[in-house]
């Protein structure tokens, strides 16, 4: 789908079908709802294959945001209608937006994964969409190529500070693969997690420094979310829920390749090339069979 959304505002008012979201527009029969927020200047819209850099909130239909995050990632051809896909399809470069999609079609037909227990099935679900660029692939892997150049010194730096960091803690436990210090604070009982399961967990996240950046602990509110499944967590908290169980708590130390990368976080709290700490405790695991 190729649509202006400028040009579906005009559409839109001649519409006489009536609108279960009247503060949204509707396309697509009503597979998707629009609001737009604001307009960029340059109304090239979003291709297959390009590259787009955006914010991205999940909502449930009260407005409770369950996912937020930054992201660069390849955009696919959609699927089916009133897919994500065509929602950013829809987006031109500093557009922002928000959305009304089928929930069932995010999370079993785009993620391939069952529906959060929080979610009714034959629901729909809000996603916000801060559109900060679109690359072409080309554009795209040169761009990648000349900052990956720049940016050689910042990654030796951060490992140096990682390495100083680990040599004064005297943490003998060696990295994995990836670069991810895995301790084993608690161990549970339960069983481990499982792509598709919804996990609960508790975290803290702290700089090298011990100063904390974020804590669900301190917000008294567990995060729960689909395991394996994109946009949900950075990959050094995936990494490590996937070697835990139920009822196990973990400290792991992460370099940014893990965590917030060469970006650091769409909020700006954690700066680019930044090593973390997240004490981490996988609270409840829940099975597919035992979300029906």
């Amino acid at each position: 789908m190729r649509i202006v959304l400028y040009v579906i505002l005009i559409l839109a008012a001649f519409g006489c079908k009536k609108n279960p979201y009247p503060s949204f527009s509707e396309v697509n029969g009503g597979a998707i709802y629009y609001k737009l927020h604001m307009f960029g200047d340059d109304r090239k819209t979003a291709n297959v294959g390009d590259y787009i850099t955006a914010d991205i909130a999940y909502q449930t239909m009260d407005d409770s945001i369950f996912f937020r995050g930054k992201r660069t990632f390849q955009l696919a051809e959609s699927g089916f209608e009133g897919s994500i896909e065509q929602c950013f399809m829809m987006m031109a470069q500093d557009d922002s937006a928000s959305f009304i999609i089928s929930a069932d079609g995010l999370f079993e037909k785009t993620l391939e994964t069952n529906l959060p227990s929080f979610i009714p099935p034959n629901s729909k679900m809000k996603v916000g969409i801060k559109m900060y660029m679109i690359r072409s692939e080309a554009d795209y892997k040169r761009e990648k190529e000349e900052f990956l150049a720049w940016i050689e010194d910042f990654g030796e730096y951060e490992q140096t500070v990682l390495r100083h960091f680990i040599e004064e803690q005297k943490i003998d436990i060696k990295p994995s693969e990836t670069g991810m210090y895995f301790i084993p604070l608690e161990q549970g009982d339960g069983r481990k997690v499982e792509k598709g399961d919804i996990v609960t967990v508790n975290y803290e996240g702290k700089f090298l420094n011990g100063e904390f950046f974020d804590s669900t602990v301190k917000r008294k509110q567990p995060f729960e979310f689909v395991f394996g499944t994109e946009w949900q967590v950075i990959k050094g908290l995936e990494e490590a829920i996937s070697q835990m169980r139920k009822g196990d708590r973990a400290l792991i130390i992460l370099p940014s390749e893990l965590a917030w990368g060469a970006d650091g976080s769409s909020t700006g709290i954690v700066p680019p090339f930044t090593s973390v700490i997240y004490e981490i405790e996988l609270v409840d695991v829940r099975s597919r069979e035992e979300q029906v």
